[in-house]
């Protein structure tokens, strides 16, 4: 029989109806109480935490030192990231703060990798242009060639798990695949006829270039204007991690200039104040994000690689057991700790 956790209230911010749906089923093997908010978590938000023992925050919440100074005050004791990453969450001041941490790192590698080949391919055969025109019964086809990606070269930054998959999807397709990581899985690699290469050469190399390792400080920017200038003028970038990978303002000048072939986005560096909100009747004030947004070979879904039924039902069912471990103790499952961003 499942413990009741009834005593046990958790405040989630940032919640869509398909992270309620999502946890409200979940939760019936935990009955935790769990009131659900729309807005973010912030310096200016955090003072609602007040009466919870755990918030549940995802990736664009701002989980600063101030909020959690807000949140110690406010009696928090654990907060449950519904997400892999934690770049947005200071982590030496939650130790001081005696707040726990922790994440969901890994749901559904497949749905992220899944979704970064649709960007591909979407990109590579003007699928969005041909769409826009056959609603409004536009059935030319001038401007829509693509190219086959079979026997082109794909290069993939990281090989964790999504990074992995990727890989082999566009293997089976008829790609060439070079990887890059600094921990590099030699034996999958030669499993799956692999070859790990340095990283100019992966830029040089690569006619398309998929983005799957974690933002770090080596990692930020590391597509920037120098690493730009080693790829093929018909390269496309594909970035289903983290936003701040790409200097996107050496991205723009590469795409007026012409010297790269398109990107596909499903992050940004600054869209936490963009997505998953409707922008669609009000002026988006961010001039970089409007200039990705007008031109023709770039595509961008607003985070949504994670997106499906298989991730969330994983999500909610992993941050709930991270916080019954808590509840239970000794070991918490998924720590995230302050040495992790050492």
């Amino acid at each position: 029989m499942p413990l009741r956790n009834v005593e046990w209230k958790i405040a989630f911010y940032d919640t869509r109806p398909y992270d309620c749906d999502a946890f409200t089923e979940a939760n019936k093997e935990f009955f935790y109480n769990i009131d659900f908010f729309d807005f973010h978590l912030t310096e200016k938000t955090a003072l609602t935490a007040k009466g919870y023992d755990v918030v549940c925050a995802f990736v664009n919440d701002t989980i600063n030192e101030a909020v959690i100074k807000k949140l110690s005050e406010c009696g928090v004791k654990l907060i449950a990231l519904r997400c892999a990453g934690y770049n947005n969450v200071d982590l030496k001041a939650a130790e001081l703060a005696g707040i726990k941490v922790v994440r969901v790192p890994a749901y559904s590698p497949n749905s992220v990798a899944e979704h970064a080949l649709a960007l591909l391919l979407s990109l590579t055969r003007r699928v969005p242009q041909a769409y826009l025109r056959t609603k409004t019964g536009n059935f030319t086809l001038n401007g829509l060639t693509g190219r086959d990606l079979h026997g082109l070269t794909a290069g993939i930054l990281g090989t964790g798990r999504i990074g992995k998959i990727m890989a082999e999807i566009l293997a089976g397709i008829g790609m060439n695949v070079e990887v890059y990581d600094i921990y590099p899985d030699m034996a999958w690699a030669e499993q799956h006829n692999f070859k790990y290469v340095q990283l100019t050469q992966l830029f040089t190399d690569s006619d398309v270039l998929s983005l799957h390792c974690p933002l770090t400080e080596d990692t930020k920017y590391i597509v920037n204007a120098q690493s730009l200038q080693l790829m093929k003028h018909d390269a496309v970038i594909i970035n289903t991690g983290r936003g701040a990978l790409i200097d996107t303002t050496a991205l723009i000048h590469s795409l007026k200039k012409q010297t790269i072939g398109g990107a596909a986005l499903d992050v940004y560096e600054e869209e936490n104040k963009y997505f998953f909100d409707d922008w669609s009747i009000n002026v988006i004030r961010d001039d970089v994000l409007a200039r990705l947004l007008t031109f023709p070979n770039v595509i961008i879904t607003a985070h949504q690689s994670f997106l499906t039924t298989n991730a969330l039902k994983a999500i909610a069912e992993t941050t709930l057991s991270n916080i019954r471990s808590f509840y239970d103790g000794p070991e918490l499952n998924n720590e995230v700790r302050n040495a992790d961003n050492a």
